[in-house]
C-alpha cells in the first residue's frame, strides 16, 4: 500500500531538514578552499550562499559561474526524451519542486535555471518566497518554450509575464528563446528586446542554438541587443569546440546543460581515472572540467548531499594531462547524434513537429 504524507507533515520534514543542514558541517566542506568572489572580479558571493566567481556577460552585466537547474525536479514533461521513450513517467515525480529548490538554496545556490518547459516554476516561486533569501541575492533565469515561441511574440509576453507571477518577482535576470524555431525564433527574440527595455528582463540570449541560428538572428535588424547568453548541452562527450570557439569570439557566454550528462558517465573509465587521480567523485570531475573551461555549470539534483558535492568544483584543478583525456571523449559519432536531435527538437511540441522546411544543416563540431 502506499502511504500518503500530509502536506503539513511535508513542510515539517523539509523545515527540520534545513534547520540541520544550516548548522551541520556539509556547508563549510563545500565552502572550505572554495575562492571568495572578489569586487574587481565582480563576483555574486552573498551571506548564506555558495561562493561563486562572477562572469561578465557582453551587456554589463554579471552571472554567476554555478547555478541549480530544475529541469526534472519534481515534474517530468510528456515530451521529455525519456519521457516520450517510455523510459520514465511524465508529471509528478518523487520529492516536489518546492522541497528540492529550498534545499538547494539552503545549501546556498542562488542561481535558479528555470523553463516553460520544466512545468514547476510557480513551486519554484513558492520555494524562494519560503526559503527567505532575498530577491537581490538571487540569479532568476527562465526560457520561453516551442510552443509559445511558435504563437509569436504576444504569447512570449504573455509567457514572461506568468514566469514573473509564478517566480513571485517584478524582473528577471535573464530570459532566453529556448529553441530556434524556424520562421519564428527571431520575432520571439525582438520581443523580448522590447521587455529588456521595459526593465521587465536584465539580460537576454538563446538556447540551442547553432552557429548557423545566432547567424540568421544578428543579421535581422530589427536585433539590436546581441545575446548574451546561449545554453547548450556542452561536457567531454559533446564537447562542440567549433561552436565553443564561435560563440566565444562574439562575446556570447555558454551555459551548460547536461554538464553532469544526467549520472550517465559517472562509470566511464577515464572519469573514475582521472576522479581517483584527484580523490574526488566523477560528478565532480565533470563539473571541474565545465568550470575550467569558463562555461556556466548548473548541475540538478534532488538530493542535499549530491548537490553539495557537486558543487565542490572551485578549490581545484585539472591538469594538462587530464584535460586532454576529457576533451578527447567526443566522437564523429556523438556529434551526428547531438545533430539529429537537433533537427527533431526545433519544431517539437509545435503545432507542426514534424515539418522539414527551414530546418538548418548546422555546423555539428
Amino acid at each position: 500500500s502506499t502511504t500518503v504524507v500530509p502536506d503539513s507533515r511535508r513542510t515539517m520534514r523539509v523545515s527540520s531538514f534545513l534547520v540541520g543542514l544550516a548548522h551541520s558541517s556539509v556547508r563549510a566542506t563545500v565552502r572550505q578552499g572554495m575562492p571568495t568572489a572578489t569586487a574587481g572580479a565582480r563576483g555574486l558571493s552573498c551571506s548564506g550562499a555558495l561562493p561563486s566567481p562572477g562572469l561578465a556577460l557582453n551587456d554589463g552585466r554579471t552571472h554567476p559561474q554555478i547555478g541549480f537547474g530544475t529541469y526534472k525536479v519534481g515534474f517530468i514533461p510528456a515530451s521529455a526524451s525519456a519521457a516520450a521513450a517510455g523510459a520514465e513517467d511524465a508529471g509528478a515525480q518523487g520529492p516536489t519542486a518546492k522541497e528540492c529548490v529550498v534545499a538547494a538554496l539552503g545549501v546556498g545556490y542562488r542561481m535558479l535555471d528555470c523553463a516553460q518547459f520544466y512545468g514547476n516554476e510557480a513551486e519554484v516561486g513558492a520555494a524562494i518566497a519560503e526559503s527567505g533569501v532575498a530577491r537581490e541575492e538571487l540569479y532568476l533565469a527562465s526560457k520561453c518554450w516551442t510552443n509559445t515561441i511558435f504563437d509569436g511574440p504576444g504569447a512570449v509576453r504573455a509567457q514572461v509575464m506568468r514566469t514573473l507571477e509564478d517566480l513571485g518577482t517584478s524582473y528577471l535576470d535573464l530570459y532566453l528563446v529556448h529553441w530556434p524555431v524556424p520562421f519564428k525564433h527571431v520575432d520571439a527574440y525582438v520581443e523580448l528586446q522590447a521587455l529588456k527595455e521595459e526593465g521587465l528582463i536584465n539580460s537576454i540570449g538563446v538556447s540551442n542554438y547553432a552557429v548557423e541560428d545566432y547567424e540568421e538572428l544578428v543579421a535581422d535588424d530589427r536585433v539590436k541587443i546581441k545575446p548574451a547568453i546561449n545554453q547548450i548541452e556542452v561536457n567531454p562527450f559533446l564537447y562542440r569546440q567549433q561552436t565553443v570557439g564561435f560563440f566565444e569570439a562574439e562575446g556570447v557566454k555558454l551555459q551548460a546543460y547536461r554538464a553532469l550528462r544526467d549520472g550517465k558517465a559517472f562509470e566511464h573509465p577515464v572519469i573514475l581515472e582521472v576522479a581517483a587521480k584527484h580523490s574526488k567523485s566523477a560528478a565532480q570531475v565533470l563539473g571541474r572540467w565545465c568550470v575550467q573551461k569558463g562555461f556556466i555549470y548548473m548541475p540538478k539534483s534532488v538530493k542535499p548531499e549530491r548537490m553539495v558535492e557537486n558543487a565542490a568544483v572551485f578549490d581545484w584543478e585539472l591538469d594538462e594531462e587530464d584535460l586532454g583525456q576529457l576533451d578527447s571523449l567526443t566522437t564523429p559519432g556523438t556529434l551526428e547524434t547531438f545533430k539529429a536531435l537537433y533537427e527533431k527538437c526545433v519544431y517539437r511540441d509545435t503545432p507542426t513537429p514534424d515539418r522539414k522546411d527551414g530546418i538548418k544543416s548546422i555546423t555539428a563540431g
